[in-house]
């Protein structure tokens, strides 16, 4: 438990990352969010990106968490507490995007004062707030002291669902949109929660490769193996998703679908989606695929490194690919907002194309909250995980428990 260098280290960089996030904050605040790279025609941007992918990594981690209690996966259960902690730490990333995408936060009492009950972002927020809160008690009852597995058990019957849900509603924000021709989509949540599943377990298997290397927490080498044969299936699963959504939009040959497909394949967002193609579906596939290769704790790594790094790329080319081109037709465009914009006349202030590129403000903004994820990471597995037996955790002490006595008798 003695605080290393490293640590000290690892934690005053985070520390000063994640000042220099809020000072970026603070700035954004004072000049709204004007100083940002969003305008009118790409009213989302880089904070709403970061908000998918946390989301889809917090509901991967608490699903498999859930998932050793509910099908008694006792390999799992050594892992639950670890995946609780860190998909509290996601979904609470995930929610301060939210907030800081708002502008104007001081405002946010008007979201219980008149909430539009029938809006998809209504929903989410409350679903997210649900989320976190069973994330809470189900940490709590984790490590409490008095800890009774049987309410470790009740809880993680809620977390399932919820965990799915949370993913499934933060995608009917974009599959609900008819105007949006890459959103409108009836599998837009099952695409959702496999990326989920993918991104979230393989971010889970770097954390406690991590843990690991730092003694803080052990996990042997057949359950990570194990989780790697799970990653691989859930890869499959997204990558066939994927493959039914772009189907579906190019078979018909429509305009709309069109240009939606040829900004994917050879446009603006090209890089993107080609690069969770080939790093976040082919290569971690073709790896985790044999057995032989999930024996090798440094390719699941690279492997599991590449689907998080994929998952973020879809999370980019989901999002912005559909800003490009607006379904406006006998108009002459929408108004960019853009400081160039307001200057201009006549025609000039009207815009066609969606354009958009983070400024320094969110890109500060970005790695200051990523950072103190990662900082609160790292202050959570050294609390909890450093007393946490090597053996199950959770309910499994119940069957731990059984078993002596069926010795005994």
């Amino acid at each position: 438990m003695k605080t290393s260098n490293t640590f000290k280290i690892t934690a005053a960089v985070l520390g000063v990352l994640t000042v220099a996030g809020v000072a970026a904050w603070i700035y954004q605040l004072m000049g709204g969010l004007g100083v940002t790279g969003m305008n009118n025609g790409t009213s989302w941007g880089l904070y709403i990106t970061c908000f998918m992918f946390f989301v889809g990594l917090s509901a991967g981690g608490l699903i498999v968490a859930s998932s050793a209690s509910v099908f008694h996966v006792k390999e799992y259960k050594k892992v639950a507490l670890p995946a609780v902690i860190l998909s509290t730490v996601c979904i609470c990333l995930a929610g301060m995007f939210v907030l800081i995408d708002l502008g104007g936060i001081q405002r946010i009492y008007q979201l219980l004062l008149s909430p539009n009950v029938m809006s998809p972002l209504f929903w989410d927020i409350c679903v997210i707030t649900l989320y976190l809160i069973i994330n809470i008690v189900y940490l709590y009852f984790m490590v409490s002291k008095k800890a009774d597995p049987r309410k470790v058990a009740i809880v993680s019957r809620f977390a399932l669902p919820i965990a799915i849900l949370v993913h499934s509603v933060t995608a009917w924000i974009f599959g609900l949109q008819i105007a949006r021709e890459g959103w409108y989509s009836a599998i837009m949540a099952p695409i959702f929660v496999a990326s989920a599943l993918d991104s979230g377990l393989a971010l889970l298997i770097l954390a406690l490769s991590g843990l690991k290397k730092a003694k803080v927490f052990d996990t042997d080498k057949k359950l990570i193996a194990n989780l790697a044969g799970l990653l691989a299936t859930c890869i499959a699963i997204d990558a066939f998703f994927v493959g039914c959504e772009v189907l579906t939009v190019a078979y018909p040959q429509a305009a709309g679908g069109a240009a939606l497909l040829g900004e994917m394949f050879g446009g603006s967002t090209a890089l993107f989606f080609w690069g969770e193609i080939l790093i976040g579906l082919i290569i971690p596939f073709c790896i985790l695929v044999f057995a032989k290769n999930r024996q090798k704790t440094g390719l699941v790594i690279i492997s599991s490194a590449c689907v998080v790094v994929g998952v973020f790329f879809k999370r980019v080319w989901l999002l912005f690919t559909s800003f490009i081109h607006p379904n406006i037709y006998g108009a002459p465009g929408i108004s960019s907002g853009s400081t160039e914009a307001a200057h201009a006349s006549g025609t000039s202030i009207w815009a066609t194309v969606g354009a958009y590129a983070p400024t320094w403000v969110e890109i500060v903004v970005v790695v200051g909250v990523i950072s103190l994820g990662a900082l609160a990471f790292m202050l959570l597995a050294r609390r909890f995980l450093a007393k946490a037996p090597k053996a199950d955790v959770g309910d499994s002490a119940v069957d731990d428990r059984a078993a002596t006595a069926a010795q005994t008798v």
